[in-house]
């Protein structure tokens, strides 16, 4: 059964990498392209107000524009869904392994449902409420290692203390102080975590205001409206592939196992990771 569960989660993560890159590649790339532009033209006007003649540096690429925003997004958000696919099938079958001997009445579908409701927050709604996305042109070249630092922290931190909080919760509290109780238990300890790790962490207010010229404005400070966008459309692509990936976990590995049992109450799941 494990293995079906595995074959499931990456099933479910290709399907999800390839919807995000295409809802990415229609919402995103737009603000992106956008940014690009706008830190073309702020560099232009840096370069004249140095009296560079507006000779602008020329920054080889490695890749094209064009496949970066083809064929490099595509394999990027595809990899990334898979490694999140992998990760929820062991997620689901180390947690369905204990639920569904110890309660048997749980249904699964509720439980792989919990689990993408619970990746969605861990893995990207926190550590983006304390570090937000940032698209080209916004951020110091000189503390790119101090804010992936940061962000990783973050982000590690989350996972570790929403697996401990689960953990928890479902072996030592629950039994003893039922669910809504534990669970609540659960959600205060993980977010007193995440609170405090924030706010031992260093911020990061980066975004480009207007380029000055004594007391008149060179080149405008980044637009508000690209960044607000570029933002939205990040927390909708996330939002998309942990709904893909949820839903299509179960109906490719749920389904297939009450199918392969002919039971509908999904009891041959219960027996995942026994």
């Amino acid at each position: 059964m494990e293995k079906k569960c595995i074959g499931a989660g990456l099933g479910a993560g290709l399907l999800a990498g390839i919807v995000t890159y295409v809802f990415a590649r229609i919402a995103l790339e737009p603000q992106v392209s956008a940014a690009i532009s706008y830190e073309e033209g702020r560099s232009a006007a840096h370069e004249a107000l140095e009296g560079a003649g507006g000779h602008a540096h020329e920054h080889g690429e490695v890749f094209s524009r064009t496949v970066q925003e083809g064929l490099g997004a595509a394999v990027g958000s595809i990899a990334f869904a898979l490694c999140m696919g992998a990760i929820f099938a062991v997620a689901f079958t180390v947690l369905w392994g204990y639920l569904g001997r110890r309660y048997p009445g749980t249904d699964p579908r509720w439980v792989a449902a919990a689990i993408g409701a619970i990746g969605f927050i861990v893995v990207f709604a926190v550590p983006f409420l304390v570090y937000p996305a940032n698209p080209p042109a916004v951020g110091d070249g000189q503390t790119i290692g101090a804010r992936t630092s940061a962000f990783l922290t973050i982000t590690v931190t989350s996972v570790v203390a929403a697996v401990v909080a689960v953990a928890v919760v479902v072996t030592w509290l629950r039994p003893r102080l039922g669910g809504f109780l534990s669970a609540l238990i659960g959600v205060v300890g993980y977010v007193a975590t995440v609170v405090i790790a924030a706010l031992a962490l260093p911020s990061f207010k980066e975004v480009p205001g207007p380029m000055m010229n004594g007391p008149d404005i060179a080149y405008p400070g980044f637009p508000a409206e690209v960044l607000g966008s570029f933002r939205m459309y990040t927390i909708a692509d996330h939002a998309i592939l942990w709904a893909v990936l949820t839903a299509s976990f179960i109906l490719l590995s749920l389904v297939a196992l009450r199918r392969r049992e002919g039971d509908t109450t999904y009891p041959a799941a219960q027996r995942v990771g026994s």
